[in-house]
């Protein structure tokens, strides 16, 4: 049913849910993993050259992240005996490097998870999955947090 499973990670517990999701998933339905990780390259337009001056430094801490996650999420898939492919996307809005990046390998589900903030920290903080839930093409599976 699903031959291409798409999961964005972030390295939170909540994503390693989702990882855990889509291992049952991909044994259940013989399914091929890619794990995916959305840097910003550019987090400090608009704020002025002062904090520009960091951006060398927010990449190098950035990248080094999404490595880590992105092998905190491969042992996870190896421990079930799952091979998975795994990306560092550069993307200025995070929603729509999940969704290109999802459209542009064939992904036929999106598993992620959601750290469930409601009230005046979703408006103020706005949500990832709410918007890859809105844009995605094809089925978007989320994982709720505990």
């Amino acid at each position: 049913m699903f031959n291409h499973i798409l999961v964005p990670i972030d390295g939170s517990e909540t994503s390693m849910l989702a990882v855990s999701k889509a291992s049952g998933l991909a044994l259940a339905f013989g399914s091929r993993i890619t794990l995916i990780h959305v840097i910003d390259n550019y987090p400090f337009i608009g704020v002025g050259a002062d904090y520009a001056l960091g951006q060398n430094e927010y990449l190098a801490a950035a990248t080094a992240s999404a490595r880590a996650a992105l092998a905190h999420g491969v042992e996870a898939l190896a421990a079930e005996g799952l091979h998975s492919d795994q990306r560092v996307v550069d993307g200025h809005v995070v929603h729509e490097g999940i969704v290109d990046t999802a459209v542009g390998l064939g992904a036929d589900l999106i598993v992620m998870g959601s750290h469930g903030r409601t009230g005046i920290e979703k408006l103020l903080l706005g949500s990832v999955t709410q918007r890859v839930l809105q844009d995605a093409p094809m089925p978007v599976l989320v994982v709720k947090g505990e």
